[in-house]
């Protein structure tokens, strides 16, 4: 079972269930999944209400990212950890956001809510193109996300070590046309995450994972929801920006 989620790897539910304990379900990954949400946009209102009061967004943008990524990390390899876990990243995340956010907001006015529709449409469209079988997570369907996952993932690397240095990947960062391009084609590939997300949940309620694993993988399907909402984001800016 394959997955480009780094928090949903191959080995991810290849824990059982205990004689006489409860195992994961789908509703209970949406629910978690919720709770998850809830967080990140109670802790995304307080950044973002610091910042448009005219505090500066840096320090929530400096403690939701590396608070996030520690916590991530750590639910990663302490799946067992999840349920205390993954709300910490989720509330960390939501900081992130909410600076981001509000400081796109003060861009482009308006174009927050844009990137919260565009990304509830896509999660809403995929869900129902999964379900009614539309959109089926064959093993050549995950082969190909995985390597487009991987290869952004290696540009977004190899850019962050080259800016060390102030040197740019031609079009990655620019708003024209093929930065345009560059960054849909991404979009795309964030929102076709989702659909393995769904197949890798299905497949762990099926297998009967512990109750604890509804934790893990609401967290999983929330990295992924969390990269296509700054994927939007960044696409709207871009066309914005193009415009003036």
């Amino acid at each position: 079972m394959r997955t480009a989620n780094p928090a949903l790897g191959d080995k991810t539910f290849n824990l059982r269930v205990a004689q006489g304990e409860e195992s994961m379900t789908i509703q209970g990954t949406v629910n978690k999944s919720a709770i998850l949400i809830g967080i990140i946009i109670f802790a995304g209102a307080i950044s973002w209400n610091e910042y448009m009061n005219g505090s500066s967004a840096m320090i929530f943008l400096i403690a939701g990212g590396i608070g996030g990524l520690i916590a991530a990390l750590v639910t990663i390899f302490k799946k067992e950890w999840s349920p205390v876990t993954a709300p910490i990243y989720a509330a960390f995340e939501g900081l992130l956001l909410g600076g981001i956010s509000a400081m796109a907001e003060q861009m482009f006015s308006g174009i927050v809510i844009q990137a919260v529709l565009l990304t509830v449409g896509t999660f809403v469209a995929l869900l129902a193109a999964y379900r009614s079988g539309l959109i089926r997570a064959t093993e050549n369907f995950k082969l190909g996300v995985v390597a487009a996952t991987g290869a952004v993932a290696l540009v977004y690397l190899l850019s962050f070590v080259l800016g060390m240095f102030n040197i740019p990947i031609p079009y990655l960062h620019s708003n024209g046309w093929i930065g345009i391009g560059i960054n849909l084609v991404i979009v795309v590939i964030a929102a076709l995450n989702l659909v393995l997300d769904f197949d890798f949940i299905e497949h762990g309620a099926e297998t009967k994972a512990p109750k604890f694993m509804e934790w893990y993988a609401a967290f999983g399907l929330v990295v992924t929801l969390v990269w296509l909402y700054l994927e939007i984001l960044r696409l709207l800016i871009k066309l914005n920006s193009s415009r003036n």
